[in-house]
């Protein structure tokens, strides 16, 4: 009997995809405060499976049995915490292969900057590189599907494209983690396997 419990079990799995969920503009500043506890039982009674939570910035890793859309998980955000917060969801093979393609050397330390901003869907194109203001030498920009990576040296930062980036449209339909945390993602993603 439990052989036949585990069986099916493990089979429900194969059937699933995963997912991560990045939150726009929660816990910033004392403004807009989610409780990583709330936040992990609302994605559980959306149905999804198997939820974890990774820092306070609004990282969830989770399973479905179904396509999962923003929109869904939009709703049931402003039904349980009572302000709208916009969600971009990437499913895990989305995730991995644009870990591959940043470069290695670029990172998050003393003297660098990586960030990676997930793109809402009406900003998924290589379009929106051009949005930008870019300063040759200085920035190092490169679209992945979903996501536009931006990488700078942090002696640079002032003369960056970075600061004229902050209150555009473009900004305003996009999320950021900075390298490290994605690459974090990453790591969580593999050690669900």
């Amino acid at each position: 009997m439990l052989v036949w419990y585990i069986r099916i079990k493990v089979n429900s799995f194969k059937n699933m995809t995963t997912y991560i969920a990045f939150l726009r503009g929660i816990n910033v500043g004392g403004k807009c405060k989610v409780s990583m506890k709330e936040l992990k039982e609302v994605f559980e009674s959306l149905g999804y499976e198997n939820v974890t939570t990774y820092i306070n910035s609004g990282n969830v890793l989770f399973d479905a049995k179904k396509e999962v859309t923003a929109p869904s998980i939009d709703k049931a955000l402003k039904k349980n915490f009572g302000f709208d917060i916009r969600v971009v969801v990437r499913t895990e093979k989305n995730i991995l292969k644009l870990a591959k393609s940043i470069p290695q050397e670029w990172f998050n330390d003393k003297k660098q900057r990586t960030y990676v901003f997930f793109l809402w869907d009406e900003f998924d194109s290589k379009k929106s590189l051009d949005l930008i203001t870019i300063k040759e030498g200085i920035d190092n920009l490169k679209y992945i599907s979903g996501a536009i990576v931006w990488n700078f040296l942090l002696k640079d930062y002032k003369k960056s494209g970075m600061n004229k980036l902050i209150g555009t449209e473009l900004y305003k339909n996009m999320t950021s983690r900075n390298v490290n945390t994605v690459r974090k993602l990453v790591g969580l993603l593999e050690a669900r396997k």
